[in-house]
C-alpha cells in the first residue's frame, strides 16, 4: 500500500503543478501587474468616490417617487459596484467593465435615473482602451455604442421616463440623447486609446533604442575581436617562424639565433602594445584602438621577410595623394591576415603581393604556394571571415581560394567608401 501511494504521489504533484500553472496563467491574463503605490492610489480614490457618491445618492433618493427603502438599496448597490469598478480599472479592466455593466443593469432594474455616480463609467471606458488587452480594448469600444443605445432606449421608453410611449415628437429627443451619450462614452474611450498609442509608441521607441545600442555594442565587439585576431595571429606567426628558423640555423650560424631573438622581441612588444590598446578600448568605449596605415606596411613586410619568406611586392600604380584612412586600414589588415596565412599554410616559397591604386578603387592580390597537407580552404576560420568582413565594411569584396597550386587572396575596395 505504501508503494502504491508513493507511485501515485508524483501524479498528484503533477496535477497540483498543472493547476498552479493554470491559476498563474489566468491571473496574469485577467490582472495587470501594478506597483504597490498604484494599487493604493486606486483603492483610496475609489473609497473617496464611494463615500462622496453615496452621500449624494442618498440625498437624491429622498426626492424619488416610490419605495424609499428600495431607492436606498439601489443607491448603495450601484455605488458599491461602480466604486469597485473604479478601484479595479487599472488592475483588471475586464472585471471593471463587467462590474460597470452589472451596475447599469441594477440601476435600470430599479428604474433609477442617471445620477452623478455614473461618472465612474467614463473612467472604466478610458481604462479599457488605455490598459486593457486587445479583446477588452474592442469590448470597451463596442460598449460605448451599445451603452449609448441602451441609455437612449431606457430614457425614451423606460419605466421611469417613457410613460407616454414613443411618439413622433420624442424621436428627435431620442436622436439627441443617442448622439450625446455616444459622444460622451466614445470620447472617454478615445482618450484612453490615444494614451495607449502614446505608451506603445514610447515602448517601441525605447525597444528600438535598446536594440540599436545592442547592435552597436555587438558590432564594436566583433570589430575588436577582428583586430585582436589580426594582431595576435600575425605576431604569433612571425614569432613561430623566427623561432623555428633560429633553431635550425643556430648550428651553422650562432649569430642567426641572436637576430631571430631580436625580431621575436620586437614583434612581441609591438603585439603587446596593440593588445593593450584593444583591451583599453574594451574597458572604455571611447578609447582609440590601433589604426595602422600604409606607412606601416614596410614594417609588416619586414616582419614577413625576417621570418625567412621571400616577399615580392609590386605597387602599380601608386596611390595618387593620401588615400582615405578607412581604405588604408582595410588594406593593411587584409594584407596582414593574408601574409599570416602564407606564413602558417605556405610551403616556404615566395609570396607575391600586388597593389594597384586606381582613381576610384584599390586592387589587392596576395599569392603563395600552399603546403599540400593543410590547404587554408579546407577549414576556413576567423582569418578568412575577418578579411571578407573588412572588405564588405569598406564597401568592396574579397575572394580567396586555391588556383592550381597557389592560394590567392584577391580584393577590390572602393576609395572613399564609408566603412
Amino acid at each position: 500500500m505504501v508503494g502504491w501511494a508513493n507511485h501515485r504521489n508524483p501524479r498528484r504533484i503533477h496535477r497540483r503543478t498543472d493547476a498552479a500553472a493554470s491559476a498563474l496563467a489566468y491571473r496574469e491574463t485577467v490582472f495587470r501587474p501594478l506597483k504597490t503605490y498604484q494599487l493604493v492610489t486606486d483603492v483610496v480614490v475609489a473609497g473617496f468616490f464611494a463615500l462622496t457618491a453615496l452621500v449624494v445618492e442618498l440625498q437624491l433618493a429622498r426626492g424619488w417617487d416610490g419605495d424609499y427603502a428600495a431607492a436606498v438599496l439601489a443607491a448603495v448597490l450601484v455605488t458599491m459596484l461602480l466604486s469597485a469598478a473604479l478601484a479595479l480599472r487599472r488592475l483588471s479592466p475586464a472585471l471593471a467593465l463587467a462590474l460597470a455593466w452589472l451596475a447599469a443593469i441594477v440601476q435600470m432594474s430599479f428604474g433609477r435615473p442617471p445620477s452623478p455616480v455614473d461618472l465612474a463609467i467614463f473612467a472604466v471606458l478610458y481604462a479599457t482602451a488605455a490598459y486593457g488587452s486587445q479583446l477588452v480594448f474592442w469590448l470597451g469600444f463596442a460598449s460605448s455604442f451599445v451603452g449609448a443605445l441602451v441609455i437612449t432606449v431606457y430614457l425614451v421608453i423606460g419605466p421611469y421616463f417613457g410613460s407616454g410611449g414613443v411618439t413622433w415628437s420624442s424621436i428627435p429627443i431620442a436622436l439627441a440623447v443617442l448622439v450625446a451619450a455616444g459622444f460622451a462614452l466614445l470620447l472617454s474611450w478615445t482618450v484612453g486609446a490615444l494614451v495607449r498609442t502614446g505608451v506603445r509608441a514610447r515602448e517601441n521607441r525605447d525597444a528600438q533604442q535598446r536594440a540599436e545600442a545592442e547592435a552597436v555594442t555587438e558590432q564594436e565587439r566583433v570589430r575588436i575581436a577582428r583586430d585582436m585576431h589580426d594582431v595576435v595571429a600575425h605576431s604569433l606567426a612571425v614569432v613561430i617562424a623566427q623561432a623555428d628558423g633560429a633553431r635550425y640555423a643556430s648550428a651553422a650560424d650562432p649569430a642567426a639565433a641572436t637576430t631571430a631573438l631580436g625580431t621575436i622581441s620586437t614583434t612581441a612588444r609591438a603585439a603587446l602594445a596593440d593588445v593593450r590598446l584593444l583591451l583599453t578600448q574594451l574597458r572604455h568605449s571611447q578609447g582609440d584602438g590601433p589604426q595602422p596605415m600604409l606607412a606601416d606596411l614596410e614594417e609588416l613586410y619586414a616582419h614577413v621577410r625576417d621570418a625567412g619568406v621571400e616577399l615580392r611586392v609590386d605597387v602599380d600604380p601608386a596611390p595618387n595623394g593620401e588615400p582615405p584612412a578607412a581604405a588604408q586600414l582595410a588594406v593593411y589588415r587584409i594584407l596582414q591576415e593574408a601574409l599570416t596565412n602564407a606564413l602558417r599554410h605556405g610551403d616556404g616559397g615566395a609570396v607575391d603581393v600586388r597593389l594597384a591604386w586606381h582613381p576610384s578603387l584599390v586592387e589587392l592580390e596576395v599569392r603563395n604556394a600552399v603546403a599540400h597537407a593543410a590547404p587554408p580552404t579546407e577549414s576556413p576560420g576567423h582569418g578568412l571571415i575577418g578579411m571578407r568582413e573588412r572588405a564588405q565594411l569598406a564597401g568592396g569584396r574579397l575572394d580567396a581560394g586555391l588556383e592550381e597550386d597557389r592560394f590567392v587572396v584577391r580584393a577590390q575596395l572602393p576609395i572613399g567608401a564609408p566603412a
